[in-house]
Order: C-alpha cells, then structure tokens, then sequence
C-alpha cells in the first residue's frame, strides 16, 4: 500500500479518538467539579531518508538533512486538568466547593462485585439519607456513596436544626435543642500524579497495580480551603473545545483527501500502457 494512505488512514483513526474525548469533555460542561481530559499525540515509527550528505549544508542545522517519512501519529495519552472550574454560589449548605485545585473529596461505595471501593471527587453537591446507624443521618454523594470523614463515613445526628462546614472542614451540627456536636472532619486527599487516576463516571479511581501512596496523600489540614454554600463548576471551556472540533474536521479532511488522492495517482499508474 501507499506509504501516504497509511499514514493518513492511521491518522484518521487517532483523530476520531481525540474527536471522542472532546465530545465527552463538552458533553459535561455542566456537571460540577469535572475535568477535562486533553489528548497528547506523538509519531509513530519513521524512517529518516538521508540526501548526500554535505558539509556546507549542516552548518546551522539542528536536524539532520534528510526527509522523515513516518507512518501517522498517535494518541499517547489523554492527561487531566485540574485547572479550577468557576466557583459557583449556592447558598444550599451541604454544597461544598474546594478552593485548591489539588485536593479531593473521598467517597465509599460498593463496586459491581460488591466489594467497598474507595472513589476520589471534586463534586461537593451532598446530600443526606438514613442509615448512618442509631438514628443518625449518613452524608452521601448524589449516586448515594458515603462521604468519608477522618473518622470513617460522616454521620450527622437526625435532630439536627443547622450543618456548618469549616473552611479547614470540621463539622459542627447544631442540635434541634440548641446544642452543638462535632461531627468529625472531612477527610480530603492531595492528588500527587493525577495522570494514575483512572475516570469512572464522574469520579476517579487508583486502578488496580497502582500503589496508593504514589498517586494520593492525606491532605495536610492546615492546607485545606473549601467554602460551604457553593459549588464548582466545570473547568470546560466550551469555545476552546469547538475551535478543537473545528480544528479535527479539517484535519481529518486534509487525510481523507490525502487517501483520494493517492488513490487516484495509483489508478493513473495501472492505467499506463
């Protein structure tokens, strides 16, 4: 085959790749706390055709005289941002928006074979539902994880009047007769290598093999900065993302014509008598 149309069709196919991930970046421009993911590209294998070489010719050069002629290009990897979204005001009090970029909520739950994972987040919509054991309440995500304090799963007493959250992340409840209780601290974690995480849904996971130590640390509470009443938002920026799409469909128009019209130059030379 045609060295060109191997080139172009191999590049064609990382290009829907990367078209896939910015469809799903804007397909969550609205959900809280998203990142969005960026594609990488690097060459895949290329063979250097050298000219006669000549000394007057390398002088100032930082590339050897010569044409590269490779086989397309691919998807290396597709990194996280963690670039702050938009903090947005909500006044709902167990809505929480942290205000560093690296820092993550903690949440359990039960994984498809029933085993308890641990899933890492930046949407702070919380919720409360029953369950949390001797009457309590149990904070939990929107799909019903348990939301982990330094103490295990945050329980909030049911007689409660009013939740305040600490910008350092204690929890106090104020009681339906006046009285206050602590209900623990929100155990966050600092992300060291985003890269390890592994996305599922909205949430990241460490995958399998990976050690824990090398991707998250417990977050260093004299550091932590979060703001009750708020939210963020996605860190997506729409017209960037459509200059992108923009962007892929003429490259990918530029490949397909590439195919055509190696195509066409071979169908002249079969054609040749």
């Amino acid at each position: 085959m045609n060295t060109s149309m191997i080139n172009a069709s191999v590049t064609m196919g990382q290009l829907q790749q990367k078209l896939d991930t910015t469809a799903n970046n804007m397909a969550n421009s609205n959900t809280n706390g998203f990142k969005r993911r960026n594609v990488q590209f690097s060459d895949l294998l290329f063979q250097q055709i050298n000219n006669k070489f000549d000394s007057k010719k390398e002088v100032g050069r930082l590339t050897p005289v010569g044409i590269r002629a490779g086989s397309g290009a691919r998807v290396s990897s597709t990194a996280v941002s963690l670039e702050m979204g938009a903090i947005k005001t909500t006044e709902r009090p167990l809505d929480i928006a942290l205000l560093s970029p690296e820092l993550f909520f903690q949440v359990q739950k039960k994984d498809t074979d029933g085993k308890t994972v641990m899933e890492y987040t930046r949407d702070g919509a919380f919720y409360l539902k029953p369950g949390g054991g001797k009457g309590d309440l149990e904070l939990v995500t929107s799909d019903g994880s348990a939301v982990m304090g330094d103490k295990g799963p945050i329980r909030i007493p049911s007689e409660y009047k009013e939740i305040s959250i600490g910008q350092n992340g204690n929890i106090s409840v104020t009681l339906s007769n006046g009285r206050i209780v602590n209900s623990g601290r929100m155990a966050l974690v600092d992300v060291v290598h985003p890269q390890l995480l592994k996305a599922v849904g909205h949430n990241f996971r460490i995958p399998a093999g990976v050690n824990e130590n090398q991707v998250v640390r417990a977050a260093n509470p004299a550091s932590v900065n979060m703001q009750q009443g708020a939210l963020e938002m996605s860190n997506v920026n729409t017209g960037n993302e459509m200059t992108d799409i923009i962007n892929m469909q003429r490259s990918y128009q530029f490949n397909a014509r590439t195919i055509t019209m190696a195509d066409q130059m071979m169908g002249l030379v079969n054609g040749i008598r």
